[in-house]
């Protein structure tokens, strides 16, 4: 990925492929591409003639990998002991459910919970039915609702390193990394109205300082 260039590769979950040589893949590397020219509101545009279900898949595996590899970063200072509550800041606090098998919230360690989240999300990366990497299968009548659950709980792994570990980031100096791929991942959410605002408030004063020099 262009934000980590040869960072150490250590991630938390293994890392999803995009097949090689597939349209998906095409769409990864011209989103690369535009990306490296640093305007980030144009890079988030859906290219003329594509598809928006696999142009949000594509991205949403992008925005896992990201994610993946900044956490595998600072996984040796989120521990049971640092971090007991999955939290974003004081007012923020997280309980998993995944509604198949946890129904009800159950409160947990921020290590534990990010492990239930992105497990989760990676069933749902691939499961062939909802993000389908052979040309011309169809994507489902809800895969929109799923593109957007994915990104909500994606957020909340930002949104806990930001309050909770940004010391951390800072001392492994991968605070602009950690700033562009929030940055990217925010403009691509706002773009296509994918995250409801109140999800994004632990994040807003953030989200404002980051977005208000490229209206």
């Amino acid at each position: 990925n262009i934000f980590f260039g040869n960072r150490s590769s250590k991630t938390f979950k293994p890392k999803k492929n995009i097949p090689e040589g597939s349209h998906q893949y095409e769409l990864l590397k011209h989103a690369e591409a535009t990306l490296g020219s640093g305007n980030l509101r144009m890079a988030v545009m859906l290219p003329d003639g594509e598809d928006l279900n696999e142009w949000v898949a594509v991205n949403t595996v992008d925005f896992f990998n990201q994610i993946n590899m900044l956490y595998g970063t600072i996984t040796d200072f989120c521990t049971e002991e640092s971090c007991p509550v999955m939290s974003a800041g004081p007012k923020y606090e997280y309980h998993w459910a995944d509604g198949t098998n946890i129904k009800k919230p159950i409160k947990c360690s921020a290590p534990k919970y990010i492990d239930y989240l992105m497990t989760w999300v990676q069933d749902q990366l691939d499961d062939e039915t909802l993000f389908p990497s052979k040309i011309g299968v169809p994507f489902r009548r809800n895969f929109m609702s799923v593109a957007k659950t994915i990104l909500k709980r994606l957020f909340r792994v930002y949104a806990h390193i930001y309050h909770q570990h940004f010391d951390s980031v800072m001392q492994l100096q991968e605070e602009a990394h950690l700033n562009t791929s929030f940055k990217h991942f925010i403009f691509f959410v706002q773009e296509f109205n994918l995250i409801d605002r109140k999800e994004l408030v632990p994040l807003q004063e953030l989200i404002d300082k980051l977005t208000t020099k490229d209206r």
